[in-house]
């Protein structure tokens, strides 16, 4: 098997950012087209001046020159190229040799695909969460159940919501066997990352809000862990669930999760 070596990974870096540049036209950039070219796609002066990075670092850089380039820097070249997700996060393995840090994306959108998905489900309820458990999209059985559409943005996390609503928590039959199980599998998605500030952020307010989270955070583990509820309320009736989980982008730490009603 070949073995990968600096030299190598800084030509598959000069390759990959080369590659790229040329399949991108001004005009795809918002650039006027300024006559004839003996190249095809951008200039590695264009290129830099819409990234806001210097000339002479960006050439270095594609060049493959063994130089130090900052996450910022990196973002920036990928918004010039117009890299989606997964080319971002090739373009930091390739430089950093490790992904993008799981906090460095804006507020994520799903794939129309993945919707359409979750909304053929029909009555099995459904939505998808980022790694700080923010609800990002769901279906109609799922807003029927939870209420998604009526949160602000903001306040659609599942945490919060499960913790600290205490409209839901009086649907929330489970809620003593659910809360600690939620809790141990937020703590393996912590381990990720875990000096994101967000994620850290949402621990303080949950251990202000919740007695129950701060008790239950303390405690050891139990080893069984969800990441949905176990049963709700729907109307006066106690419905079960089960829950399967799915990745719908690993780039970004995007999780489908689905429930299915088991006999109660």
């Amino acid at each position: 098997m070949a073995v990968r070596t600096l030299d190598r990974s800084r030509a598959e870096l000069s390759e990959f950012l080369r590659r790229h540049r040329e399949r991108l036209s001004p005009a795809d950039v918002g650039l006027p087209e300024t006559g004839r070219r003996r190249t095809p796609g951008l200039r590695r002066e264009e290129v830099a001046a819409l990234a806001g990075v210097g000339l002479t670092w960006y050439t270095w850089f594609e060049q493959g020159r063994d130089i130090g380039v900052s996450e910022s820097f990196l973002l920036n070249i990928s918004r010039a190229l117009k890299l989606g997700d997964a080319e971002c996060c090739h373009l930091f393995l390739l430089a950093h040799k490790r992904p993008p840090r799981a906090d460095i994306y804006d507020w994520p959108a799903v794939n129309p695909r993945i919707q359409d998905v979750m909304d053929e489900l029909a009555t099995k309820p459904a939505y998808v969460i980022n790694l700080g458990w923010d609800v990002v999209a769901w279906n109609a059985a799922a807003d029927r159940i939870f209420g998604f559409s009526k949160y602000d943005r903001n306040d659609r996390n599942f945490l919060r919501m499960v913790f600290a609503d205490p409209e839901l928590r009086k649907r929330h039959p489970s809620f003593r066997e659910d809360g600690p199980r939620l809790i141990a599998n937020f703590r393996y998605d912590l381990a990720v990352t875990p000096e994101n500030p967000a994620l850290l952020s949402l621990i303080e307010e949950l251990m202000r809000l919740s007695p129950e989270f701060r008790r239950w955070w303390h405690e050891p583990a139990s080893g069984e862990y969800s990441r949905g509820v176990g049963s709700i309320l729907v109307g006066d009736t106690p419905v079960s669930f089960g829950h399967e989980m799915m990745t719908v982008d690993e780039h970004r730490h995007l999780r489908m999760i689905v429930y299915f009603p088991t006999a109660a």
